[in-house]
């Protein structure tokens, strides 16, 4: 399984970060969050499923499998990326989605220390009734999800109605879609701007919930 990795080697706390459902582990968007993440002393590690591995290799432009049937590669990729605790897991989307879905097996056992979701799909596109919040209700394990306010898949105004676990925390970029962009012209922020705001959040979360505070 391949893995990229950013961020310093000496870091204390690793993020396993998987990709969405259409973009791969080196997508522009991933690659930038990872290279964020990384200069707030973070280490990252990127890793893809089988299916976009695939595309590579010549494969065919697979479809994604259900986010379920995934479950069992992402366990394979937090074994595979060796990294020691304090560990959490997540990923943009539906990488997020799937890592949320074993987050509590992995916490309950001692193997992880939280949860980072980057734009959570609450819903499937244009189907805003198919909500995927069950296992959310009674998560246990400490989460950040950070969501565009104007999230196709999960507005902060949807978001507000749905039940979710104490456990669940949100940091919400101001006019944000699902890859967390805001328009410039109407909010006067930048990509950049909501790349920098992630980081440093998504840092004093991490030291918060680990107890590291030294890097």
């Amino acid at each position: 399984m391949a893995i990229l990795f950013d961020g310093p080697e000496t870091a204390s706390t690793t993020i396993i970060l998987a990709h969405g459902a259409g973009a791969p582990m080196d997508s522009a968007a991933l690659s930038s969050t990872a290279k964020a993440l990384g200069s707030v002393g973070l280490r990252v590690a990127r890793f893809e499923f089988g299916y976009m591995a695939g595309r590579r290799s010549g494969a065919g432009r697979k479809p994604p499998p259900r986010a379920e049937q995934l479950n069992p590669e992402y366990i394979a990729a937090v074994d595979a990326a060796g990294a020691e605790m304090p560990l959490i897991i997540g990923g943009k989307s539906m990488g997020g989605r799937v890592a949320s879905m074993i987050a509590d097996e992995l916490f309950a056992a001692g193997r992880i220390k939280g949860l980072l979701c980057l734009g959570y799909p609450f819903h499937p596109p244009g189907k805003p009734d198919r909500l995927r919040t069950t296992h959310l209700a009674d998560l246990k394990t400490p989460t950040l999800i950070v969501q565009g306010t104007r999230d196709a898949l999960g507005s902060q105004a949807d978001v507000a109605k749905y039940h979710l676990s104490s456990a669940i925390e949100f940091l919400w970029l101001e006019d944000g879609d699902h890859d967390l962009k805001p328009r410039i012209s109407v909010s006067g922020l930048t990509a950049a701007d909501h790349l920098r705001t992630t980081a440093e959040a998504v840092s004093t979360w991490a030291d918060r919930i680990t107890g590291e505070t030294d890097r």
